[in-house]
């Protein structure tokens, strides 16, 4: 027993999956994955002629393009910077605007061997890889799509690909990315409903409506129910930690030597608190013992009422326990899986969970083997939806068939 692709139309070797039906005189192709006797290969597809080596490098320059131009978001989005101010790329060391000569995409970073060429200060490898992912992405989305549906799998890819690199560096999705996938899947899916095997324009609007809702409605479930599972996590000290507050532009930090909590890092709802145990704690000049301090996101709470600023800056204390907030995934996550269910229809939306929980399971074991660190280590979930949401645009749901397939022929 082998995984083999068949071709349904004999004229063309097998690009991948494609599932197209002829529709108004239109010719297609529709490829898919089977599980039968065979010579144990799987054919792959590459350009036939001249004409289709042409378009395949134009597939490269463009995806290394567009991943040029996401460098620019990965980099600004999540600072709160404009992508179209400056217009211009500029070294993130001495901020000095890059010229189109030493911005060509994969090109300049190997000439300039990873530096900038004013300053000499390393660029990260990363913008080449973004925009080599971007480049093999396009070029895939060619050799397995037909032009419609690449073009708006294109919008697809390069919204994954910036959400992945964001959250990996940020812990973040932002909201232009999520929502605006969300946007972007329901408006394309009107115009090509082949994305969702439709051919009227309002039956794919549904689709991508109804594989929006799923995405976002089913993963808030989860996120909700980790929430009152897993919400709280009790911190013990062997001994009294010293602790104080302080001031960071709008938000409160809480300090214990040199460690710094800033609320930021602890809040993702209004309605969460940190909570400390104290020893000993210096309020208004008086020292009570065995007290509690409520730390929350706009506030503190300290001998049964909220703090003014100036008190808050005098609150000292020592504490054993905090019982620190923390939630199963973000919310950006919810948002971004929404996204996918619009592009991708709700039979993803499964998919995408299951795969990403299995890589992300793998990935977390290894990465705490490898560091020997907890299970409060924190790793962004974002990059393993985009993954599997991408094994599901390249043959995901033939995968799933055959996975379900193999379940039943196991004698139980």
């Amino acid at each position: 027993m082998s995984l083999c692709l068949e071709s349904t139309d004999s004229r063309r070797r097998p690009r991948g999956r494609i599932r197209e039906n002829v529709d108004g005189g239109r010719a297609s192709r529709a490829f898919r994955f089977s599980v039968g006797p065979s010579e144990g290969r799987v054919d792959a597809m590459f350009p036939s002629s001249p004409f289709e080596w042409l378009f395949a490098g134009f597939a490269i320059v463009l995806g290394a393009i567009v991943g040029s131009f996401l460098n620019v978001v990965i980099h600004r989005l999540p600072r709160g910077l404009s992508v179209n101010e400056p217009k211009r790329s500029f070294c993130p060391s001495c901020e000095k605007q890059i010229p189109w000569y030493h911005n060509l995409p994969l090109v300049s970073w190997l000439v300039l061997r990873g530096k900038c060429a004013f300053c000499s200060a390393p660029i990260s490898l990363r913008y080449f890889g973004v925009e080599l992912l971007t480049a093999l992405l396009f070029l895939a989305l060619w050799l397995t799509q037909p032009i419609p549906l690449a073009l708006v799998y294109a919008v697809f890819v390069a919204l994954v690909v910036a959400a992945t690199f964001i959250d990996f560096e940020h812990y973040i999705i932002p909201d232009e990315i999520t929502w605006g996938s969300v946007f972007a899947g329901v408006i394309l899916s009107c115009i090509v409903p082949a994305m969702h095997d439709q051919t009227i324009w309002w039956q794919g609007a549904l689709q991508a409506l109804l594989g929006a809702a799923v995405g976002y409605f089913g993963l808030w479930a989860v996120v909700e129910g980790g929430k009152l599972a897993f919400g709280k996590k009790k911190v013990n000290f062997d001994e009294a930690l010293p602790f104080h507050f302080e001031r960071d532009k709008e938000q409160w930090v809480l300090v214990s030597g040199e460690d710094r909590l800033p609320a930021e890092e602890v809040f993702s709802r209004e309605s969460d608190e940190l909570l400390i145990t104290c020893r000993t704690l210096n309020l208004a000049g008086k020292t009570l013992k065995e007290n509690e301090v409520r730390f929350r996101w706009d506030r503190v709470v300290a001998g049964g009422h909220s703090l003014e600023e100036a008190e808050i800056l005098k609150l000292k204390g020592t504490m054993t326990r905090m019982i620190v907030p923390r939630e199963a995934m973000g919310f950006g996550d919810v948002k971004f899986l929404a996204g996918i269910g619009a592009f991708l229809g709700w039979q993803a939306v499964a998919f995408t969970v299951f795969s990403a929980s299995v890589v992300g399971a793998v990935v977390g074991i290894s990465f705490m083997l490898a560091k020997k660190e907890g299970w409060g280590t924190k790793l962004p979930f974002g990059p393993y939806l985009a993954l599997g949401a991408l094994i599901w645009l390249f043959g995901g749901d033939e995968l799933w068939r055959w996975y379900f397939a193999r379940l039943a022929l196991v004698d139980y």
